[in-house]
């Protein structure tokens, strides 16, 4: 099979070309490398069954749908800036991706005949007043908050992907990401687990927003690849929307307890004031997901952990 990964320079889409790379697949990696790096993806760049194109999914007749994306079969879509201080540093850039980009893409499936997948997040679900938060809820987001480049950026993303759907008959299918981590994070992106490990391994204070008290859902991102791709070639799934996380719910001072401990670190914890819309409780349904994709999360937490703080450890 032939697969364009919009964003596949980043994070999750660096593991999830590996993923395709490694089971046969052709693999085109399109990033503009705002927020993705090169490095993600050195493993594979030279081999002749990938390709990397430096492009911007925003820009329309883009050397990706005259050339290469002609023939693909799967078009994943993860052209999009993910942490919190990436997202406020590129708030436009985020919107765009999430609408221009999900357009233009979706333009490219429909003249290919190609499959998509749309990677939207659980910050769709914003403040949720729903626990825990199923695929059903419509979510409780503020539209002109600091986080809403992104929040409505997915949310205008997924009414896209519908739209296309519905009016063209594209076999399209959304997935919710909920906090995913693991090695190939970026070290100062801003997440939970990225700065706690940071500040625990240099001794700097380890600094808990609010009490702690909110809690947050973490899943590794071998095991939300896994999802993405079971999403992407299940049967039966085109118009479906997905919650993909580890329904494993842990406080954020229970995570910043936990790394100082794995760690061996001195770092104090203290505590600060609390973001503007920053969620009080992230937990995802994913009983969807286990009936019709049969996925389910397999790495613990601790396991996870593990692997990350290596990571990041050799990145010091």
């Amino acid at each position: 099979m032939k697969v364009l990964v919009a964003g596949g320079a980043g994070f999750i889409g660096s593991h999830l070309c590996q993923a395709l790379f490694e089971k046969g697949d052709e693999v085109i990696c399109v990033d503009n490398l705002i927020t993705g790096r090169k490095e993600n993806i050195k493993e594979f760049i030279n081999n002749p069954r990938f390709e990397f194109v430096s492009q911007d999914v925003i820009k329309e007749g883009n050397k990706v749908t005259m050339k290469q994306g002609n023939n693909v079969n799967f078009i994943y879509h993860l052209a999009s800036p993910a942490s919190p201080k990436k997202y406020q540093k590129y708030p436009i850039e985020t919107l765009l991706a999430n609408s221009v980009g999900t357009y233009h893409l979706l333009n490219l499936a429909k003249k290919t005949g190609a499959k998509f997948l749309f990677a939207s997040s659980s910050e769709v679900y914003g403040e949720p007043k729903e626990h825990p938060q199923m695929e059903g809820y419509w979510g409780n987001v503020n539209p002109i908050g600091p986080r809403s480049c992104y929040d409505e950026g997915k949310r205008f993303g997924e009414a896209m992907v519908m739209a296309f759907i519905k009016k063209y008959g594209v076999d399209a299918r959304i997935v919710r990401i909920f906090n995913t981590y693991g090695p190939k994070m970026e070290k100062n992106d801003g997440r939970v687990i990225s700065n706690f490990v940071n500040q625990a391994l240099s001794g700097k204070l380890m600094t808990v927003y609010g009490q702690g008290n909110q809690t947050r859902s973490f899943c590794y991102v071998t095991d939300i690849v896994k999802g993405l791709i079971k999403a992407m070639e299940s049967e039966n799934t085109k118009g479906q929307v997905f919650n993909l996380g580890n329904p494993d719910e842990r406080s954020v001072l229970e995570i910043a307890r936990l790394i100082k401990k794995m760690t061996k670190s001195w770092s104090k914890i203290v505590f600060t004031d609390l973001p503007e819309d920053d969620p009080s409780r992230r937990k995802p349904d994913i009983e969807k997901a286990k009936r019709i994709l049969g996925w389910t999360p397999k790495v613990k937490l601790e396991q996870g952990l593990k692997e990350t703080i290596r990571y990041l450890q050799s990145l010091l």
